[in-house]
């Protein structure tokens, strides 16, 4: 590596890219310049390059610190395929290769060591934190370190317990795509960062189109997308592994080129139909929540939930894995009311087992109360999102569902007034579903018993179907009308904006989304990806290695016809140029 480079330089040379995204600048500048560093950046806005171009200007070596060993191959291939000096750690090696690995470390031939947080306590790595210059430990997927992050992962703990092992503390960085403020805090203080530089370049990805489906036929709905995007690649994720499997098989009946990914699977399975859609063998990986982070596949055009997940920032970093490149890409969340009955069940099953406190119990169900608001909401479901991680900047995104679809502005008011009452005249002591039977004017032996046929306001809302009564209520909750507590049975009570409609200072409007449908891509750019393809199976890569989508789609756009027209395209450095520019010129040629 040439000493006298800049960041700049190795931006362009090794990654093919011109300017930095958002705040990365300042990020690499702040590592270099020996800061602790904490980076909030959402899926796709390039963490790696803020850790990997600083490991390879700082003397001594680099350790990341990655939680998934099934990834770290495809991770260190990448940078190999870019002739960067890279190795990883871990226990998918040999004996013989693992140590042969050590001896080459100490030797000096490698600046950036990707490790799993499990080998840390290994005497073997012991010894090398004594015997090597390590400069800098670089953290990925740092909320795996809180225990009130999304996914908390107990082998974090020993990361902090290694750097005290180390002579010279090194610089430490961390990096996630999901924070909210009780996590941020929590990740600096388990990692004990010094006077920490902290980075948040937004949550905003203003590529993703968003969208929440609700009242439809889940598996038609998936079949009827694909029939429309069969040449793209996406992720189906769904809440169990049964689900995952019954998708799957629904689709190779379909004859539509899938595979499913979950815990339960060996890990040679994983392995290999992890493999086959990173290489776009299979167009579709069906998944549970096991499959996903640290994924770097850049060309998913569209991820579906086929479940409603348990929190915003599972659901934000899952949509995340879309649209990697830049380019749009769509993010669709189906949702039913069986879906909260399936984390609630997940939830307090977590509870009888122990598994979680009290404190983080009701912790639990707050975030999953959250995520269902999100569901019934109305509003911008990117600002939503926004607002909900403290990004709010007070302006719709004007590309979600909810912001693009034509609508006729409902007043409700009167409605609204109708339900609200109705919880207030209950005394604010029960749930949704029996507030819904009242409303609908049941006949059902809990209304009765308690007397609710008595009541003013006992159906009132006659004329509505009970789910559509539900669905409304939700509707109020997540427009901050209601509120409902955080418990395993939630009670429904009146926010001050609630008692305001009652008393007649605020209406409330409701709006119905209509289907978004995606235009299709060019014949350039299916002649494109088809090269990608070949030229990937040759190399043994990945196809969004060799070049990611909104690279080809811009050179669709551009069909530049000379090495200097290639190099003026993002993505495209002197390196790649130089492995695969004449093949795509050639078919641009062609395409003319």
């Amino acid at each position: 590596m040439n000493t006298t480079y800049r960041p700049q330089d190795i931006l362009k040379i090794y990654y093919g890219y011109d300017q930095f995204r958002p705040k990365q600048e300042a990020i690499i500048n702040s590592i270099l310049a020996g800061h602790d560093t904490l980076a909030i950046m959402p899926t796709g806005g390039g963490k790696s390059i803020c850790y990997q171009i600083p490991a390879l200007l700082m003397p001594g070596i680099t350790l990341v610190i990655s939680p998934l060993i099934a990834l770290m191959k495809d991770q260190v291939d990448a940078l190999l395929d870019l002739e960067l000096p890279v190795t990883f750690l871990n226990s998918s090696l040999d004996f013989d290769e693992y140590i042969y690995r050590l001896r080459d470390i100490k030797k000096g031939k490698y600046k950036i060591i990707y490790l799993a947080p499990e080998s840390l306590s290994s005497s073997s790595l012991e010894e090398l934190a004594v015997s090597v210059p390590i400069s800098h430990i670089a953290v990925d997927e740092a909320h795996c370190i809180s225990a009130w992050g999304h996914d908390f992962r107990l082998s974090y703990g020993e990361i902090s317990n290694f750097i005290e092992r180390i002579p010279k503390r090194p610089v430490i960085s961390a990096f996630t795509a999901t924070a909210t403020p009780k996590v941020k805090a929590d990740i600096m203080e388990s990692l004990n960062l010094q006077a920490p530089n902290s980075f948040e370049t937004g949550y905003e990805r203003d590529n993703l189109y968003l969208n929440v489906v609700k009242d439809s036929n889940k598996l038609n709905f998936i079949l009827k997308y694909l029939a429309q995007h069969r040449q793209q690649s996406g992720i189906i994720y769904c809440a169990t592994r049964k689900e995952t499997e019954e998708v799957f098989e629904a689709l190779r009946k379909k004859n539509i080129a899938a595979g499913y990914y979950h815990a339960g699977l060996c890990p040679e399975e994983r392995k290999q139909i992890q493999e086959q859609f990173l290489y776009d063998d299979i167009q579709v990986m069906i998944a549970t929540n096991a499959f996903g982070m640290g994924i770097d596949k850049s060309n998913v055009r569209y991820v579906i939930h086929y479940n409603m997940p348990e929190t915003l920032e599972a659901y934000y970093q899952e949509a995340g894995r879309a649209g990697r490149d830049g380019a749009r890409a769509e993010c669709y969340l189906l949702y039913s009311p069986r879906d909260l009955q399936i984390r609630r069940y997940l939830i307090e099953k977590a509870a009888e087992n122990g598994e979680i406190s009290q404190e983080l119990l009701h912790h639990r169900y707050l975030k999953l109360q959250q995520m269902n608001a999100y569901c019934h909401t109305g509003r911008c479901l990117s600002a939503y999102i926004l607002e909900y991680f403290g990004d709010d900047n007070g302006n719709d995104c004007n590309r979600c569902h909810n912001c693009l679809k034509e609508y006729v502005e409902k007043d409700i008011t009167v409605d609204a007034m109708k339900a609200i009452s109705c919880v207030m005249r209950m005394k604010q002591s029960y749930g949704l579903q029996l507030t819904a039977a009242v409303l609908k004017g049941s006949n059902s032996k809990k209304v009765l018993l308690g007397g609710f046929q008595h009541l003013s306001t006992y159906g009132l809302m006659s004329a509505m179907g009970l789910d559509e009564i539900r669905n409304f209520l939700l509707l109020l909750v997540a427009e901050g009308y209601l509120y409902q507590t955080t418990e395993a049975y939630p009670i429904l009570m009146v926010t001050s904006l609630g008692k305001d409609v009652l008393l007649g200072k605020e209406s409330v409007y409701q709006k119905v989304p209509l289907v978004h449908q995606s235009a299709d891509e060019t014949h350039v750019f299916e002649a494109l990806r088809t090269l990608r393809h070949q030229i990937a199976k040759t190399s043994h890569l990945p196809p969004y290695m060799i070049f990611s989508d909104k690279s080809l789609l811009e050179m669709a756009r551009k069909m530049p016809a000379s090495e200097e027209e290639m190099l003026e395209i993002s993505g495209v450095g002197p390196l790649k140029y130089k492995k695969y520019g004449d093949a795509f010129l050639r078919v641009l040629r062609e395409m003319k």
